[in-house]
């Protein structure tokens, strides 16, 4: 029968503070690396930028990210992921009753700095082929979770003919005011988009 030395406990002591290290420095560059891709876009977002923003050295970022593409589809997709555990944890319980709330937090998504640096990535992926496929395989992903997010918090039946469609139509939509977003200050018009879909929901979802 062994034995348990010192020295065989040491390691494990260890492990738990390098791995909350880790994990710590793995978040923070994803965070800038969202950041970084939102303000000046994918032309002017490299590893070396991302890593002094997130105050840590090229060689750390490498570690935990070997190319440029591994940062920035893996920090689009774990922001995203943020923001719907987020988006969930506003409305626990749900809000069918209040589809204003919830059409009002989906749209807030698509004009943050996340979409703006998922687009800057989209564009960028039409041009370069090895980011392309990541890219469409990040944006399928990302859509089912969101399609999936808006399903359980507006308490939509998509047994229903037509429910499917409409909170797709209800993402389209959030999209597109994203996107008039970018260019000029679309609140006014943003906020009567909104309330006319949240009433046009409540007539489609029951």
């Amino acid at each position: 029968m062994s034995t348990t030395t010192e020295r065989d406990r040491l390691p494990r002591q260890d492990r738990s503070p390098k791995q909350d290290r880790s994990r710590a420095t793995r978040r923070r560059l994803l965070e800038a690396a969202v950041a970084c891709l939102a303000e000046h876009g994918w032309a002017g977002s490299t590893v070396a930028a991302v890593a002094e923003r997130a105050g840590v050295s090229r060689g750390a970022a490498q570690h935990h990210f070997p190319t440029r593409e591994d940062l920035f589809t893996a920090a689009v997709e774990y922001v995203a992921e943020e923001r719907s555990t987020a988006l969930r944890a506003l409305f626990p319980q749900g809000a069918a009753g209040d589809r204003r709330a919830v059409v009002t937090a989906l749209v807030d998504l698509y004009t943050g700095p996340l979409f703006r640096a998922a687009l800057h990535l989209w564009v960028a992926a039409g041009d370069e082929e090895q980011l392309r496929p990541r890219v469409t395989e990040l944006e399928a992903r990302v859509g089912r979770e969101s399609h999936r997010v808006a399903v359980d918090l507006l308490g939509a039946d998509e047994t229903r003919p037509g429910v499917r469609e409409t909170v797709q139509g209800l993402l389209d939509m959030a999209r597109g005011l994203g996107l008039a977003n970018l260019l000029t200050d679309d609140t006014a018009r943003r906020e009567r988009v909104v309330a006319q879909w949240a009433a046009l929901l409540d007539q489609a979802l029951g």
